[in-house]
Order: C-alpha cells, then structure tokens, then sequence
C-alpha cells in the first residue's frame, strides 16, 4: 500500500462499510485517518456495541463516526439505537443519504411505546432517499413524512401496521418502482396506488383473510401471500405471478379481461373453485404454471377439485413449456372421461418441456397411471418428466402395485422419466 499514490489508496479506503473497520483505518497512519471524510457507506452489525465501556452508548459512537464523514450515501444500522439517536445522524446527514437501512425494533404494545421522537417519523429528514429498507416495525400510526419524490425501493420486514398507516406511508412515496412488505401483520383491508410500481411481493400474517387493491399500471412482478380478496386491474405489463394462502382462503381474484402472463403460481390449503378456474382462464399464454393447491370449496368444507378435461386444459395452455402440478389437480386431470378425447391422434401437447407431478394418495390408480401415459406420449417435445411420491400412506397393497406400475413405466421412458 505505501507503493501506491495517494488517491488510489484513498480510494480504495473509501470503499470499506464496516464500522469497526472505519474506526481501524483512524489508528494506522494520518493518511489513512484523512480518508475517513471521503466514506461514502457505513454499517453497523448487529452486535458491533455488546462490551461498550461505561458511559459509551451506541448512539454517540454512530453520530461521532456518522459526523466525520462528509458526504455519507448508504447507512446501515442493525445495533440498537434510539429515535433520538436517529435524529442526531440525520440532522448531519439526512440530505445526502441515498440509501438507509435500519433495523428499527420497535415492535411492542403502541401503549407502552416511549420512543419518542418516533423512530419513523425520523426518517423524513432523509428526503432524497432513494431506497429504505425497515426491519422489525411498529407502524400503527401515519408516519410524519413529507413526500419522498426520489425513493424507488421500499422494504418493510416484520411489521406490525394498521390499514391507514400503511396507506399514508405509500402516498409519501409517489415515485416507487419497487415495494416489498414481507412478515407484516395486523392489516385488513390493503389498498396500493403506485403508477410506476413495476415489482411488488407481499407477505402478511394472521388469518389470511386480507383485502388487497392494487392500482398499478406498470406492474410487472407481483407475488402476495395472506390475502383472500385480490384486485389488481389495468395490468398490462404483468408477467410473473404468485399468489398464495398457507393460513386461509383464496375466495376471490379479479385481474380484468386477459393476462399475457408468463409464470403463474398458486399455493394454499383451500381455494374457492372459481378463483382457480378464472386464474387459469386468464393465462391461457403462461409458460411456466405451479399449481399446488389442495382444496376447493367455499366455506368450510374441504371438497376436491371437480373433473378437468385434460385435453380442454393443455389446448387452452399451448405456451405451456414447465409444469410443476401436485395432487388434487392431478387427480382432476386423472377423471375417466378427461381421456376420452385422447384417442384422437391430432391431439398433441406442443410446447410442454419439463413437468414435476407429486403424487400423494394411490387411490384411482389406474385413470392416474393412463394420464402419466398420455402426457408421455403426446407432449411430443418432453424432455423431462419427474413424478415425486409424497408421504403417501396406505396399509392397502394398492400403493405398492401402484408404485410399482409406475416404476415400469419409468423403465419404459428411462430417457424422461424419473421417480422421487
């Protein structure tokens, strides 16, 4: 390093975010204690401040090391720190700051929450903000923001939110691109109007039977966990999917007349049939389709999926290239009279690559062992086919005859046929 010029080495300095290695830099030489002003990123680890001194606390050393930094873009905070503390930071920093990161663990009973100035409504000190990432949040009140015109990527995770706050946080960020609440809780009724939204991942705990609006003409990615409700119009430009309920039900989607997705998903314990019907009728271009879905019905009872003709479904899913399908759709695909029509030699399954069928149950045997035949033998350009048994149970010698018989027909098409 004492070879180099001066620059490189200030330069390559500027490039350490590791607070505890800023700090180190100070004790080797004055040309390495001069470079600190140029740092452009700090970080602070989780556990940077366990064995501070007495009368050391973690927000004087950040403001002191915030302070002598001149121009600070990025700060990453993840050790515990005060709304006073944050305030400090951003009151030297707040107007250069790009990108912020805080792990704010503020997630208590709002009755008994003393952080006062509120750690969020801090954050409006920082307006040119391009990206905010939250970690571990109590968001029951508005936060006291002013708009936030440059920030493009939101990240909420872990939260604890009511409705008209999460809403008045996203009007304050008119310009975002990008929008990921993961791990949130505590809302009913969700409603997003972002017009350059283009990804958004949702994931929110609880019954699952959130509402979710969402008014974003750009939208390209969208996956949502938790919500029974789903309306999403004028979606042009979406092409990738997931929609999924691990908690409740998935009653009702609306995506207006026609989707040109490409990958679609859909995972749950129960869906009502006609949200998985109008899911598949509006993909009718999907490339890619995940079906893992266990029930239908509409209240409580769990009923099977009723009869899916399987010549009617892969004509009306001719882009389909990749397959992942588990049970109770394959047991609809396996109807008696789902195969009438395959005898008819013009029937070919032309785009169809890869499928993943997990098995799951040997009861109708026979129809399920004819469809792994037909879809062998009229996806014309398969190249790969796994057929997965999950946790099948039975004290019926039928599961072994049927694990056998597939285990021919494995042997027949040891080229595309695999058994896991």
């Amino acid at each position: 390093m004492d070879l180099l010029p001066d620059a490189i080495v200030q330069f390559i300095l500027s490039h350490i975010t590791n607070a505890k290695d800023v700090a180190s830099c100070t004790c080797v030489s004055k040309l390495w204690k001069d470079s600190v002003p140029n740092f452009r990123t700090l970080y602070f680890p989780r556990n940077l401040f366990d064995n501070l001194k007495c009368g050391q606390t973690p927000d004087l050393i950040v403001s002191q090391m915030v302070s002598s930094v001149d121009r600070l873009e990025e700060l990453v905070v993840y050790c515990p720190f005060t709304g006073f503390g944050l305030s400090s930071w951003l009151l030297h920093q707040g107007h250069f700051l790009r990108n912020l990161e805080l792990r704010m663990d503020n997630i208590v009973d709002h009755k008994s929450c003393v952080d006062v100035p509120s750690k969020l409504d801090c954050i409006r000190a920082a307006p040119n903000l391009e990206s905010l990432k939250l970690w571990g949040v109590l968001m029951i009140h508005p936060p006291k923001w002013d708009a936030f015109r440059r920030l493009q990527n939101l990240k909420i995770v872990g939260a604890r939110m009511e409705d008209v706050a999460l809403s008045a946080a996203l009007r304050a960020c008119p310009s975002l691109t990008n929008l990921a609440l993961l791990g949130c809780e505590g809302l009913g009724s969700i409603l997003i109007e972002l017009p350059l939204l283009q990804q958004c991942k949702l994931d929110f705990y609880g019954v699952g039977n959130c509402s979710l609006s969402i008014t974003s003409p750009r939208l390209e990615l969208l996956e949502v966990q938790g919500c029974s409700w789903i309306r999403v119009r004028e979606t042009p430009c979406l092409r990738d999917l997931t929609i999924a309920n691990n908690s409740g039900r998935v009653y009702s989607v609306d995506f207006g007349k026609r989707l040109a997705l490409e990958s679609l998903s859909m995972r749950g314990v129960q869906w009502c049939w006609n949200a998985v019907s109008t899911m598949l009728q509006l993909a009718s271009e999907v490339k890619h389709l995940y079906m893992k879905v266990e029930f239908t019905g509409d209240f409580d009872a769990l009923l099977p999926f009723p009869e899916v003709d399987l010549v009617d479904f892969f004509n009306s899913h001719p882009k389909l290239l990749t397959f992942d399908i588990h049970g109770a759709m394959f047991a609809a695909l396996c109807q008696k009279n789902s195969l009438k029509m395959c005898v008819n030699s013009r029937f070919v399954i032309p785009s169809l690559e890869k499928l993943v069928i997990t098995i799951r149950s040997p009861l109708n045997a026979e129809q399920k062992m004819s469809t792994l035949e037909s879809l062998l033998r009229y996806a014309r350009n398969l190249r790969k086919m796994t057929v997965k048994i999950l946790q099948m149970k039975s004290s019926h010698s039928s599961a072994d005859d049927f694990f056998e018989e597939i285990c021919r027909l494995r042997y027949m098409n040891r080229k595309t046929l695999s058994i896991e």
